[in-house]
């Protein structure tokens, strides 16, 4: 690639830009360290919104990846959330996944250029994010109309058959579920995350449902362990796309800053609200940036030309619609994981000082 092509994929920087794109980081680190995605469903749209092509966007959130889902799987092994043999088997594959998405992502953009790489983002999005969005949301509205929010979660029926498979010299025990599954299952999963990632900088709204659903990992776990993989996930695609010239390092490192900041925020979070909830604002995020790609389609067709011409101010007003229907993605996933995180702290303080009345009661008495 020239260097005139090179520099042609990256946008300008001016401060407010910087400004913005490192609050972004910040709410996308706090996704990543509450549901333990990795945050780049949220970011790649995000940085799209600025006008960074698809594929620079894929690649720069790639390398901004690796570093902050090891400081969230450090911070979530600390609280006994990870299972790290389960995030290695699964990393293993989902590398062999990376490669292969990066090959079709690049292969898209050199024929298609960036309005292609851009269309074809966008469609995976809503695709994925649909399907995956709304079993999680119905899950939620289930789980919270049974009123068992507060028991423990049980594996589903898929998941105790999968566990019911044995196949000779393939089984792997899992600290997560207390059981042995075949890593033949493990690898198709796997390697689905990490074509995801590659493609579309995201594997985690994939990864995290698989291992709930498939292999029946407590969400919480799932969420955590989700960051191993992201870690060597993002690891293998940096290089892979740094050696093609698409990795925009100011992006990654300004991303990278509010990430390592909110990403502190998201973990904490997840000790302090139940299981479902963390459920119900993935489901929630994802519906969001859905619709907000959504209304770029257009656009991206029509550059293409494969429908009619748009007239300037179409363009302007669905980008225009795009653009805030991401801020209101990126505000209310904020707002809903600090709020969650303030309620149950407060609920625990409560709960804290419930239990030291009671037990200087118990000592008065006695």
């Amino acid at each position: 690639m020239e260097n005139a092509d090179l520099l042609a994929n990256f946008i300008e920087l001016d401060a407010m830009t910087v400004v913005t794109l490192f609050a972004v980081g910040v709410v996308g680190g706090m996704v990543s360290g509450f549901i333990g995605s990795g945050g780049a469903f949220v970011l790649t749209p995000a940085m799209m919104s600025f006008g960074v092509p698809a594929i620079v966007a894929v690649a720069s959130n790639m390398a901004h990846k690796f570093p902050k889902a090891l400081v969230g799987a450090y911070k979530r092994a600390k609280f006994g959330q990870v299972d790290l043999r389960l995030g290695l088997v699964m990393g293993a594959s989902a590398e062999g996944g990376v490669l292969y998405g990066a090959h079709v992502q690049e292969g898209i953009r050199d024929t298609f250029g960036d309005a292609g790489s851009n269309l074809y983002v966008s469609l995976a999005f809503v695709i994925i994010l649909g399907i995956v969005g709304s079993v999680v949301l119905i899950d939620t509205w289930r789980t919270y109309r049974s009123g068992a929010t507060s028991a423990p979660e049980k594996p589903t029926r898929l998941a105790l058959w999968v566990r019911s498979i044995n196949i000779p010299y393939t089984m792997v025990y899992f600290p997560s579920i207390g059981a042995k599954v075949s890593f033949l299952v493990t690898i198709p999963l796997g390697f689905a995350t990490g074509m995801l990632a590659a493609t579309i900088a995201v594997g985690g709204f994939v990864g995290v449902p698989a291992m709930i659903y498939v292999l029946g990992v407590p969400s919480m776990m799932a969420s955590a362990t989700e960051l191993v993989i992201a870690f060597v996930m993002g690891l293998g695609g940096t290089i892979k796309y740094g050696l093609s010239g698409y990795v925009d390092i100011r992006l990654a490192m300004i991303i990278l800053a509010g990430s390592l900041f909110g990403i502190q925020i998201g973990a904490i979070g997840t000790t302090y609200v139940k299981p479902f909830i963390v459920k119900g604002v993935m489901g929630g995020i994802m519906m969001l940036v859905l619709i907000s790609r959504l209304f770029m389609i257009p656009v991206y067709l029509a550059e293409l030309g494969q429908i009619a011409p748009l007239s300037e101010s179409t363009v302007g007003w669905l980008k225009g619609l795009s653009f805030g229907m991401m801020t209101f993605a990126l505000v209310g996933g904020a707002a809903a994981i600090g709020g969650a995180l303030l309620k149950g702290m407060a609920d625990a303080r409560r709960q804290a000082a419930a239990a030291e009345k009671a037990k200087a009661a118990g000592q008065g008495t006695g």
